[in-house]
């Protein structure tokens, strides 16, 4: 028989073996636990018809139907299992810890594999993430102007040692309005918070991690309340890269771009940057005068950038002069910074 396990045994053992999602295609795209393996027992269009038959009939017929949608399928689903599992053991939940997932669970266990089933499914997993985030994590921030070159930074930070959440990684998006440019679709708001979580329980809680300085919006996905009000009073270490740097780091990431997409981006700031620094910018773009676009565009991003620091009066803001915008350099002097900071204390 399969064993019902709670979220926290399931946590631990979903870092060793596979987890198995028997729900739709469409609810694991929605959202799913990190690594899982989708095996759906009902393909969309037969989820809606089974619930269809359930509201509009009766639970007896959507029943019956059902059995008659999976009964030619059973060989299939126990090899899939066996494919998935690891030295013949996986974990298995659907919605709510229901039919789906019992019946699905006693096939594995029939075809030899070792199950487990997670009592309460995704619903009690997406309860767990939810109250997750408030860690006693040692955040600190990397920051620094547009086309600084903070994300460069952070992994070197990563290289030498450092513990990091990249949150532009794992929202598929760089935060402004030029953000999606270049980046694969963003996940939904449930996976970016079920991989995030899934990063942060990874971190050492007894040393220090690093995040990218962000807005609490990404894109279109939100850092969660608790981590987000952690992250504000975290101390911040802002790199003071010089301007033409950053433009050229800028025209580097985006200079290849079809001018069209970077007018787009441009039209979404209209109103912040104003009537005559758009027309200017939009200008230097179609006459390929990367520079001048660039140096207009920041000319509205730094002051907004420099706002949240401002209104903090600076408490907690250490500033590092950088020559250049080599990110090894620069996370070098970061490094050097909080060690000395922590000599002192």
């Amino acid at each position: 028989m399969p064993v019902i396990i709670e979220i926290d045994e399931f946590w631990v053992l979903g870092k060793e073996f596979p987890i198995v999602d028997v729900r739709s295609p469409a609810e694991f795209a929605h959202g799913h636990i990190p690594g899982a393996v989708n095996i759906p027992v009902f393909s969309n269009e037969e989820r809606a018809l089974i619930g269809t038959l359930y509201k509009q009939k009766s639970p007896e017929a959507a029943m019956e139907a059902g059995l008659e949608i999976v009964a030619p399928k059973l060989m299939e689903y126990a090899k899939l299992g066996q494919n998935a599992a690891k030295d013949n053991k996986l974990l298995v939940h659907c919605w709510r810890g229901g039919l789906r997932s019992s019946s699905m669970a006693q096939l594995f266990e029939t075809a030899g594999i070792e199950t487990w089933l997670l009592k309460g499914g995704y619903k009690t997993y997406r309860n767990a993430v939810l109250t997750g985030f408030d860690l006693n994590l040692d955040i600190r921030i990397v920051a620094g102007e547009t086309g600084s070159g903070k994300t460069e930074i952070l992994q070197a930070l990563h290289e030498m040692g450092e513990q990091i959440i990249d949150l532009e990684q794992l929202a598929s998006h760089r935060g402004s309005s030029f953000g999606s440019i270049g980046m694969n679709e963003q996940p939904s708001v449930e996976n970016f918070e079920n991989n995030l979580l899934d990063a942060l329980k990874k971190i050492d809680p007894a040393r220090r991690v690093w995040f990218e300085d962000e807005s609490r919006s990404i894109g279109r996905v939100y850092i969660p309340d608790p981590l987000w009000k952690r992250m504000e009073n975290a101390p911040v270490y802002r790199v003071q890269v010089p301007f033409d740097v950053r433009i050229q780091r800028l025209i580097t990431d985006y200079g290849n771009f079809p001018p069209a997409i970077l007018q787009a981006a441009l039209e979404r700031i209209r109103k912040r940057l104003g009537g005559l620094d758009y027309k200017n910018a939009v200008h230097a773009l179609e006459t390929g005068d990367l520079a001048t676009a660039t140096a207009l565009a920041l000319k509205y991003y730094d002051k907004a950038y420099d706002h949240p620091h401002k209104e903090r009066n600076y408490k907690g803001v250490t500033m590092i002069s950088c020559d250049s915008g080599d990110p090894k350099a620069n996370a070098l002097k970061i490094f050097a910074t909080t060690e000395s900071q922590k000599n002192m204390t």
